[in-house]
């Protein structure tokens, strides 16, 4: 005599099914990058000036030509004596030089200074945040910023988020971070350094 699966019986069948689907996935999924590196090379680090970027511009001796000014989007400035000047894409210290050798012309000697604030930063000079976070989004890259600066910026975690099995994304390489070990268990070890540029993907748990 054929017997034939009740609904409810395809139903927990099925349920099962797609717990150990997902179970396995996960277990592949932690394991699929390696671990992001403990260290990376030390650089000198000098901030790169970015569009929307706000620069405070001291010409000593000189208070009328300096200037509080914000970078344009084309990456342009323009303050007294000195007008569609490129900005984006130097430091600090390149740009007062040339701001100095510009002026240079009106102004005997000139001593320029600059200095940033409200940082915004070109995309190669921002850490990402996507996914699962409580805030995700970009933030500008400090020298030694760690994964810990990065996710306090961020909120931290969502409560659904499988923090685990975060991704750190660096120069096309793919990396496995976990964020509930240093989040939520104040695991240090797992406080890795990062750099411009860097990535970090946070998926959702299953449940």
């Amino acid at each position: 005599m054929r017997t034939t699966a009740t609904p409810f019986r395809l139903t927990r069948i099925s349920l099962v099914f797609v717990a150990l689907l997902a179970l396995l996935l996960s277990a592949c999924a932690s394991n699929r990058f390696p671990p992001a590196p403990g260290q990376v090379a030390a650089s000198d680090y000098h901030y790169i000036i970015g569009p929307s970027d706000t620069l405070h511009i001291t010409v000593w001796q000189n208070p009328d030509l300096s200037s509080t000014v914000q970078v344009r989007p084309d990456g342009r400035i323009s303050s007294p004596l000195v007008s569609g000047m490129q900005a984006a894409g130097l430091t600090a210290d390149q740009l007062a030089a040339k701001i100095s050798k510009d002026i240079a012309k009106y102004v005997r000697d000139p001593v320029v200074t600059v200095v940033v604030s409200n940082f915004h930063g070109a995309l190669s000079q921002q850490v990402s945040i996507v996914g699962a976070a409580a805030k995700p989004q970009s933030i500008p890259y400090r020298d030694k910023m760690t994964l810990l600066d990065a996710m306090i910026a961020a909120g931290g975690l969502s409560p659904y988020a499988n923090g685990n099995d975060a991704v750190l994304i660096r120069g096309g390489k793919s990396y496995s971070v976990h964020l509930d070990g240093l989040l939520r268990r104040g695991n240090m070890a797992d406080n890795v350094p990062l750099l411009p540029g860097d990535t970090i993907v946070i998926p959702q748990g299953w449940f």
